[in-house]
């Protein structure tokens, strides 16, 4: 039991996966050296054993799971609930038999003898209470800060463990004042030593005494051998408390209804983002439905291709169509529906790429759905690239650094070499890798090509320049170069979806969250064209509606997007972007004149009239006009479309399609415009108009609008 005596110079991580992977090399390593080290047998100690092996992977998931507190001085702390309370009670007690520990799923279970007494000079003291602990851990971790973690502090690489499992590497053990030589010796420990439960309580981020390590262990000295080793699998442990998700999304509140006479023009900026999409189908695979924040109806819709007609060239890079059906949800209103199909380049059209890959590689990004999911997607995008384009990769954690130079594809093994290497640890300093990023795309911009920054990230910028509003100004100012920044997001309890979004919006480019490999090959693979080569750009839709039609109007979704009437002429605007062979939808529910409002007609009426109606307009619902810039060009083009009844007519598939997902977007909101139309009704419209599904995205659909009828809240 020797190796406890080291648990008294653990560190204070500095960071969360950092404090995870302390914890548990912590506990194991208690383990291991009660394993190598047993309390010697004497003739009265000694008694019959039958052995117990548990898989060395099962005692690592367990202490995986019960170290996951908020912050990393709590999750130091809990290494020790861990370490100590077990390796005592469990490993050297004399009611029952030895726990043997492993490194693979079985191994040899040689009966070992265990002795009644512990001895006192090699395992800390447990049971006297130190009421100075909060204080002691505020004075580590603020030492720990002022050391410079908060500045960018020297990570050592990272390694791996003896299960593959990437961690950091342990940083020099901190410095710990020693006590009076009255103290006692658990006191003299710094931190570790005098601590119960009592003690832990009072650290902010520790669970409650009644579901953490202390109360486990004091039910393993309780019970049976053989009910104790039940604790150890992963579904038989203690329920534990959930961790506040600290995941960030944009506020949104619901477009209102809004009168035509008081508001006839609706202006918005499209968008092309599926970001949405991918986060919610996560949360509800979990069984949970997404917060409402994080449901952008818009994204949603755009998430599915959908077969509008084709322009016919690039020139004109999309045309406009439009139907008029009645509302599912209100037969007494109508919706119209706003479709765009960009116009798809040719292989022998498709210009040269000079991407850079900004990685963030801080310590937020060591889990496996993070930082190796994004390593796989790079490399499925790298396939896609022809041998002409280059890729270079920046780097960023508590500081920025470059990984690759910009390298040609057909130097791939090299480019794949790279990505390889990419390891996670440290704070995330990321303004600085964006500014690195930029100064590369601008060292070897194409003046014929694309050039275009993706940063893979989990949004945790915490050093340096953090400030969404400071970001965005810097975003602003790099696009004008012609430089688009576009985002593949990933992780989830940590996500910042609201800095993500300012930055895809202001960068030119769009924001997509990757939660697994088949939606990193559908954004990199399946629609890598649209991903990296920009049609159009700064594209704005207007509508004007006519009230002697239509007395009232919502646009669904498009809350983020909403542009001033005025903008809509102004060149100097920034909107949304069309990639080659996008598909944009759009969807407004009307309230024909003659209908029952939802608001009471103005006593007064309009003060004021723009302009008479024109000549032959007064049977139309509305005029639809769509402004946009081709890529290399500052002044933008007009596109229009008047809405008349000759666009009322049955339904396509890709309309009730894009009409069924509008309506699950809006019952994950919690929409109060959809009355008594539930889930069972999305699914009964959806199942009629899947059609083709060749990739089965419309199919997983329907599953989940299966899940979300029974999701929790």
């Amino acid at each position: 039991m020797d190796e406890l005596e080291h648990l008294k110079d653990l560190p204070v991580p500095a960071s969360r996966p950092g404090a995870r992977a302390w914890a548990m090399e912590a506990a194991l390593a208690a383990f291991d050296g009660a394993q190598k080290n047993p309390a010697p047998a004497t003739q009265e100690s000694s008694v019959p054993v039958r052995p117990i092996s548990v898989p060395r992977n099962e005692i690592r998931r367990f202490f995986m799971r019960m170290t996951r507190p908020n912050f990393a001085t709590a999750a130091s702390i809990a290494a020790l609930m861990v370490a100590v309370p077990l390796a005592v009670t469990l490993l050297h007690r004399n009611d029952g038999p030895r726990l043997v520990i492993v490194d693979g799923e079985s191994g040899p279970t040689a009966k070992a003898p265990v002795s009644n007494g512990v001895r006192p000079e090699s395992v800390p003291e447990l049971a006297k209470p130190d009421a100075t602990l909060p204080a002691k851990v505020a004075t580590v971790a603020k030492k720990k800060e002022a050391e410079g973690g908060a500045a960018g502090a020297v990570r050592q690489p990272a390694e791996t463990d003896k299960t593959g499992m990437l961690v950091d590497a342990p940083p020099p053990p901190l410095a710990v004042a020693p006590a009076s030589p009255a103290a006692s010796d658990d006191q003299s420990a710094g931190i570790t030593g005098g601590m119960t439960m009592s003690d832990a309580a009072q650290v902010p981020g520790l669970p409650p005494a009644k579901t953490d390590v202390g109360h486990l262990a004091g039910t393993l000295r309780a019970q049976p051998m053989e009910k104790a080793e039940a604790y150890i699998a992963q579904d038989s442990l203690p329920a534990q408390p959930q961790v506040d998700s600290r995941e960030r999304h944009p506020g949104l509140t619901d477009n209102p209804v809004r009168p035509v006479v008081a508001e006839p023009v609706s202006t918005f900026s499209i968008d092309v983002d599926t970001a949405s999409y991918a986060f919610t189908r996560r949360m509800l695979n979990t069984g949970q439905l997404p917060q409402s924040d994080a449901v952008r109806v818009e994204e949603l819709i755009n998430y599915f291709p959908y077969s509008y007609p084709k322009p016919e060239t690039r020139d004109v890079p999309f045309q406009p169509t439009a139907t008029i059906l009645p509302a599912p949800w209100n037969p007494a209103h109508k919706l119209v529906h706003i479709g765009i199909k960009g116009y798809a380049i040719q292989s022998i059209e498709r210009p040269r790429a000079n991407l850079v890959f900004l990685m963030d590689v801080s310590g937020s990004m060591q889990p496996a759905d993070r930082l190796p999911l994004v390593k796989n997607a790079l490399r499925l995008l790298v396939d896609q690239l022809q041998p002409d384009d280059t890729v270079g990769i920046v780097t960023y954690a508590s500081g920025a650094g470059v990984a690759l130079e910009p390298t040609r594809i057909s130097d791939k093994s090299k480019i794949i070499a790279a990505i390889d290497a990419l390891g996670a640890g440290g704070s995330t300093a990321g303004a600085e890798g964006i500014e690195d990023a930029y100064r590369m795309a601008e060292a070897h911009f194409d003046k014929t090509g694309v050039n275009r920054i993706i940063l893979a990230t989990d949004g945790d910028f915490n050093v340096g320049l953090a400030d969404t509003e400071a970001l965005k100004g810097l975003i602003e100012r790099k696009r004008q170069s012609g430089i688009f920044l576009s985002i593949l997001g990933v992780g989830q309890d940590n996500y910042n979806d609201t800095l993500m979004q300012a930055l895809a919006q202001n960068g030119n480019g769009t924001a997509a969250y990757v939660d697994t490999l088949n939606e990193a090959r559908k954004v990199l693979v399946e629609e890598a064209s649209s991903t990296l080569f920009t049609i159009a750009k700064d594209v704005k839709i207007q509508v004007e509606w006519n009230p002697a039609r239509v007395s009232e109007y919502r646009l669904i979704g498009y809350e983020t997007r909403a542009l001033k009437r005025e903008d809509f002429n102004n060149d100097k605007v920034d909107a949304g972007d069309i990639g080659s062979g996008h598909t944009v939808t759009a969807l407004y529910e009307i309230t024909p004149a003659g209908a029952v409002p939802a608001a009471d007609a103005l006593r007064y009426g309009a003060k004021t009239a723009d302009a008479p109606a024109k000549a032959g307009a007064d049977g139309e619902y509305g005029f639809l006009k769509l402004r946009y810039k081709l890529p290399k060009e500052d002044v933008s083009k007009l596109i229009s479309l008047p809405l008349t009844p000759a666009l009322e007519q049955t339904p396509s598939a890709e309309v009730r399609f894009a009409t069924a997902v509008a309506a699950y977007g809006q019952l994950l909101r919690g929409s109060p415009y959809l009355g008594a139309y539930g889930y069972d009704d999305v699914i009964a419209l959806a199942q009629g108009a899947k059609g083709d599904d060749p990739f089965g995205y419309r199919a997983e659909f329907v599953n989940l609008v299966r899940l979300a009828k029974s999701a929790r809240p």
